[in-house]
């Protein structure tokens, strides 16, 4: 009789550690659960690169933006400045398309890009008539700019996922501009800001330094 006490307690002991074992493991309701990374690699017919065939030039690194934090600001010459929260920009309407980004060091990548069409987002900020330029500001200090009609008449978009997976930090996280017929130095990543001016002769961090303003595909990215 004291044996199969022994022997029921072990057992009841033994599935008591393997529930809590279970609980710790499984995922409760709400919490996110990490899938194995995927990418995809053709589209539609399409080849597509993948994302490490990438090379690493930004100007300090890659940025790791806490997104909690994060908010992308429209500002200048607008009658309604707006800070958007990550979550607002993916509110509005996605859209994807498969471009080729080419960078002027002699690679270029094929991507399935997903995200909102700027414009989209710039309306809800009413920019002023007298606003000639949009400057585009990142988290490591980069900028660029384009003429407004360029942003503005266009179905340019601002992506934040790629290859149909989020966008990772090392790409631009949370968003890049997918700055379509544009060499590569004019899509700019880690966007923290959209400023509207009225300085058609500003200059980004390369023009600053002797590229195209343009910079456009057809054209040398040498200004």
């Amino acid at each position: 009789m004291k044996k199969e006490w022994y022997v029921v307690t072990g057992v009841a002991i033994l599935a008591i550690f393997l529930i809590v074992a279970v609980s710790l493991r499984s995922p409760k309701v709400g919490d996110t659960v990490e899938l194995p990374f995927s990418e995809i690699r053709e589209y539609e017919g399409k080849d597509l690169s993948s994302l490490n065939d990438f090379r690493e030039n930004s100007i300090k690194g890659p940025q790791y933006i806490d997104i909690d934090n994060y908010h992308l600001e429209v500002s200048g010459l607008v009658e309604n400045p707006i800070n958007h929260s990550y979550g607002d920009v993916l509110k509005l309407q996605n859209y994807s398309k498969v471009i080729t980004l080419y960078c002027v060091e002699g690679w270029d990548v094929t991507i399935l890009w997903e995200g909102i069409i700027l414009r989209e987002l710039l309306e809800k900020s009413n920019p002023l008539t007298e606003a000639k330029t949009i400057i585009f500001h990142a988290e490591d200090g980069y900028t660029t700019s384009y003429p407004v009609e360029y942003i503005m008449e266009q179905d340019i978009m601002m992506a934040h996922r790629m290859n149909n997976q989020t966008m990772l930090p090392e790409r631009g996280f949370p968003f890049q501009l997918v700055a379509e017929d544009k060499w590569g130095y004019k899509w700019i990543k880690w966007i923290t800001q959209i400023e509207f001016t009225n300085d058609e002769s500003y200059g980004g961090f390369w023009e600053s330094r002797g590229y195209s303003n343009t910079g456009n595909l057809n054209e040398s990215s040498r200004g």
